[in-house]
C-alpha cells in the first residue's frame, strides 16, 4: 500500500476522522485499526486506541 504513511498520519491526529480516510482511501474503521495495529508499536496501538476511545465518547462526530 503505497499511501500507508499518509493514512497512518491521518489516523494518528485528532483532528481527521475514520470517514475522511474512508472517502480518500477506501478504508473502512476496521481496516485502519488493523493497519495501525500492524504498523505502530504494541503500546503506541494500544496509547492510540485509548485515545480513539476517550474522544470518540467525549464527541459524538469524532472518529
Amino acid at each position: 500500500m503505497e499511501d500507508k504513511d499518509e493514512i497512518i498520519e491521518m489516523a494518528l491526529s485528532d483532528k481527521v476522522p475514520f470517514d475522511t480516510i474512508k472517502q480518500l482511501y477506501g478504508l473502512d474503521e476496521n481496516q485502519v485499526k488493523r493497519l495501525m495495529k500492524a504498523e505502530l508499536k504494541p503500546g503506541s496501538y494500544r496509547a492510540w486506541r485509548k485515545r480513539v476511545e476517550r474522544f470518540t465518547k467525549q464527541r459524538s462526530s469524532y472518529k
